[in-house]
C-alpha cells in the first residue's frame, strides 16, 4: 500500500461524505459483530429493511461485499434488491438478481479430503465450504494459526492457487480476485457509475477494498480499533456503523 493513514490520523466520516455516493457494506465485523463461528452470529432486527432505506435514499448505490458466500450471507439476511458480492470477490450478483456465476477449480474440490484430515486433527478448527474457496477458522484454536497457514500455503503453492488470511480464518481460493476487484466492478454498473465509492470494513481483508475505492476518488472507512490501513475515516464499532446508516435512512 502506498499511503496508509496513521492510527490516530482517522476520524469519524462526516455525515455529508454519502451526498452522491456509492457505498459498499463489508458483514461480518461491520454490519454484525464477530462470533466464534460463522454461524454464531447475531444479526440485530431490522437490518434487511434498513439496508433497504439507505440503498432507496442512495437511488440503488449500495452493495455488500462480503468474505461469506451469496448463499450463507442471505441465510442470515434478506438482500433481495441489494447488490452483492461474495467469497471476497468470487461472487457478484447484481441488484436486479442477475448473478455472474464462478465456478470453482476443480481442484480446490479435490483438496477438501486433505483439508477436512487436517482439521480432524486439530480439536477446534471448523472448515467452510464456498463455491470457489475453503476457508479453516482457527478461532476455538488460536494456538493452531501458524500450523493452519503453513499447511494451507503448501497446498496452494502445489496447486497454483493463493491464501487470503483474515480475522482467525485462513482461506485457500484462486488467484486473481479480491474485494477491490468486486468494488470496482460494482462500479461499471449504470446505477453505481460517476459516484464516489465509499468501503465500510474491519479486516486486512477489506483493505483491497479500500484502496480500490481511493483509487475511484472516494474512500476507506476502517471499523474498530485503530491502525494503519489504506482507509481514511474510522468508526469504533458495529454500533457506530448502525447508527450511522440510520441517520442516513432517516
Amino acid at each position: 500500500m502506498d499511503t496508509l493513514a496513521k492510527a490516530g490520523d482517522m476520524p469519524p466520516p462526516p455525515a455529508s461524505l454519502l451526498d452522491s455516493a456509492a457505498l459498499f457494506l463489508d458483514f461480518d465485523g461491520t454490519l454484525v459483530e464477530l462470533a466464534e463461528t460463522p454461524d454464531g452470529i447475531s444479526v440485530a432486527p431490522g437490518l434487511s429493511d434498513l439496508l433497504r432505506r439507505v440503498c432507496r435514499k442512495l437511488e440503488g448505490r449500495l452493495a455488500i461485499i462480503s468474505g461469506r458466500s451469496i448463499v450463507d450471507l442471505e441465510r442470515h439476511t434478506d438482500c433481495r434488491g441489494i447488490a452483492v458480492s461474495g467469497s471476497h470477490g468470487l461472487e457478484l450478483r447484481l441488484s436486479n438478481g442477475d448473478h455472474i456465476p464462478l465456478s470453482a477449480p476443480v481442484n480446490i474440490r479435490e483438496l477438501r479430503g486433505q483439508i477436512d484430515a487436517f482439521a480432524q486433527g486439530v480439536p477446534g478448527l471448523l472448515v467452510e465450504e464456498k463455491p470457489s474457496s475453503i476457508a479453516l477458522h482457527y478461532r476455538q484454536a488460536p494456538d493452531a494459526a501458524e500450523e493452519v497457514r503453513a499447511f494451507l500455503a503448501a497446498l496452494a503453492r502445489k496447486c497454483g492457487l493463493t491464501v487470503q488470511g483474515g480475522k482467525m480464518v485462513a482461506e485457500l481460493r484462486p488467484k486473481g480476485a479480491d474485494k477491490g476487484d468486486a468494488l470496482r466492478a460494482f462500479m461499471t454498473e449504470p446505477e453505481f457509475a460517476g459516484a464516489r465509492p465509499l468501503f465500510v470494513g474491519d479486516d486486512l481483508t477489506d483493505e483491497d477494498a479500500f484502496e480500490a475505492a481511493a483509487g475511484l476518488g472516494g474512500a476507506g472507512i476502517l471499523v474498530g480499533p485503530a491502525r494503519a490501513s489504506a482507509a481514511s475515516f474510522r468508526f469504533p464499532g458495529v454500533p457506530a456503523v448502525m447508527q450511522w446508516l440510520k441517520q442516513a435512512a432517516a
